[in-house]
């Protein structure tokens, strides 16, 4: 083979090479899930260039500059050098512009358009195959982005991995229409954001119906009422007015009676009760059955006064779908 031709088709292949290269890579890092590469970069064992992907992910604007020099620099100079050595190379006008058209074609697809497209088939794995490379290409053409960040400071604006409600509901539908997601996942996740909507005087017992002791009358007196309601617990008032002594469960009422305690009262037999307002969020007041899930907790206003009973079940009611169903405590 003519050596001259020979070394033109060894340029036609690195100026290729080279802009497939960076072609696919640039599509593979912006077509990524970021949240995956956080994930990668995080886990244990460590996937090798999960953390250097994560670093040019975190400089997205930097990542694509150097991306966009070399790219360039391929499919522009590399053109117009090897323009210059074919009109060497191929004396004939035809035979120059047939291998001009050959190379635009060539450009195109093997270049750009085959690269682009499994990169953002295959974005994670050319991420990470690609993520040493890249990140020595950046600290190689240092000297030059430096410079450009200066005049260009969106440049160095940090790609921070964030989220919201509404685009995790969006992505929630999306798995559910994939069947990625379950249909009652999908609903569960919507039921968890909805109790940041709800508060205590959304799911609680009003106090009218809330079931309700003398704390002074003695369980022989009672014993009708805690034969005939199937309450599970009880509030326990005073003489006066809102106020709230304590919580006495009915399994304990009932063990008394039993054992002929029948001379005891509620307020002997009572436990110490926990007040929440009654415009806590409803997931922050779940967290306060962490310790006692059976427990229940009074609702009180913005002055102090009983206004309602609110325990556990009432609130994982929202996140089953039995929301407003009658509440039994």
């Amino acid at each position: 083979m003519n050596p001259d031709i020979l070394f033109l088709t060894i340029l036609v292949a690195v100026v290729l090479i080279g802009s497939a290269f960076c072609s696919g890579v640039e599509a593979a890092l912006l077509t990524v899930n970021p949240l995956r590469v956080h994930e990668l970069a995080a886990g244990h064992p460590k996937v090798r260039g999960a953390k250097k992907l994560a670093k040019l992910r975190l400089r997205l604007g930097r990542t694509l500059t150097v991306l966009s020099i070399a790219n360039n620099s391929f499919n522009i100079f590399g053109s117009l050098m090897l323009g210059i050595y074919a009109t060497v190379v191929f004396s004939a006008g035809f035979d120059r512009a047939l291998f001009s058209i050959s190379l635009t074609i060539l450009v195109l697809l093997v270049g750009e358009i085959l690269p682009k497209s499994l990169g953002a088939k295959l974005s994670l794995k050319i991420s990470l195959i690609s993520a040493p490379i890249l990140h020595l290409l950046s600290v190689l053409m240092r000297p030059l982005i430096l410079p450009l960040e200066h005049l260009l400071p969106v440049i160095t604006a940090e790609s921070e991995i964030t989220t919201d409600e509404e685009e995790i509901r969006q992505m929630t539908r999306l798995g559910l229409q994939k069947g990625q997601i379950e249909a009652d996942e999908a609903a569960m996740i919507g039921k968890v954001f909805q109790l940041n909507d709800l508060t205590a005087r959304d799911l609680m017992t009003p106090r009218v119906a809330a079931p309700s002791l003398d704390g002074s009358t003695a369980l022989g007196d009672l014993k009708p009422l805690l034969l005939t309601n199937n309450s599970q617990c009880w509030v326990v008032l005073g003489k006066e007015v809102d106020k709230v002594l304590g919580i006495a469960k009915r399994e304990r009422l009932l063990t008394a009676l039993v054992q002929g305690q029948t001379q005891l009262t509620p307020i002997d037999l009572c436990e110490a009760v926990e007040f929440v307002p009654e415009m806590i969020r409803a997931d922050r007041l779940l967290t306060s059955f962490n310790k006692d899930k059976k427990g229940v907790r009074v609702v009180v206003d913005e002055f102090g006064a009983f206004v309602g009973l609110i325990g556990a079940e009432a609130v994982l009611a929202v996140l089953a779908g039995w929301w407003r169903t009658s509440k039994k405590w």
